[in-house]
Parts: C-alpha cells; structure tokens; sequence
C-alpha cells in the first residue's frame, strides 16, 4: 500500500452513490474514479483482508451486493468506511484510494482470476 507523501494528489470531492454503491473520487490533479462498494470491500487494507504478511491475503467470497453504510474521515489523510457486512476496520488513505482507482482494471482482473482459481463466487 503506498504511503502518503507530500506529493500525494489531495481529494477534493467525494460522493456516496447509495444506489449504484459506487464511491466517487476525485482529486486535485484532475483524476477521477468510480470505486464500487466490492471493489472497496476485496481489497481492503485491513489485516482481515490483507493479513499480516506477503502470502497471508484471505481471499473475499461473496462480496457483490455489498453496499457501504458510513464514510468517515481520518484527520487529513485517511476514510474509513463501514460496510453493510459489518466490516469497518481497513483505513483506506488517499494514496491507497488513488492507486486502486489508477489500477483498478489490473486489480479488478486480478480478483476474478484468483476466486476462478479458487473456484469461489462473487455471489
């Protein structure tokens, strides 16, 4: 996960899209994203998700009607935001934020091409 650094693009607009469950992004050098609640959800930055060390990832299953219940920003660098499974402890910094967005295609691929694997479902 990239670290925030002093030339970090700072956010300047977020928008909660409850009905498409999409959060939208966009920042001060102009990139905007479109960041859908399972997208979010899969590769949150928190230990549940990530582990606690390289090999350590728990694959998330079932995760396409997630939807988000709260935004909540962390002083100035930082969303924490709670899904309606209950989960609430991944701090997503804008950094973080700004690199799913830059590579979502790629990560997005990646997702679907390790549940094929694992034979799971996004149901």
């Amino acid at each position: 996960m990239a670290g925030l650094t002093p030339d970090s693009p700072q956010v300047q607009e977020i928008t909660l899209h409850a009905v498409s469950r999409t959060l939208e992004i966009s920042y001060e050098d102009g990139a905007r994203f479109q960041l859908p609640a399972e997208y979010l959800r899969v590769y949150s930055p928190s230990a549940e998700v990530r582990g606690h060390g390289a090999g350590q990832e728990v694959l998330q299953t079932g995760k396409r009607h997630v939807g988000i219940t709260a935004l909540e920003p962390v002083g100035h660098y930082a969303l924490k935001i709670t899904f309606d499974d209950g989960h609430d402890s991944g701090l997503y910094s804008w950094s973080y934020l700004y690199e799913l967005g830059a590579r979502q295609e790629a990560y997005w691929q990646d997702y679907l091409n390790r549940l094929a694997a694992a034979g799971a479902s996004r149901e």
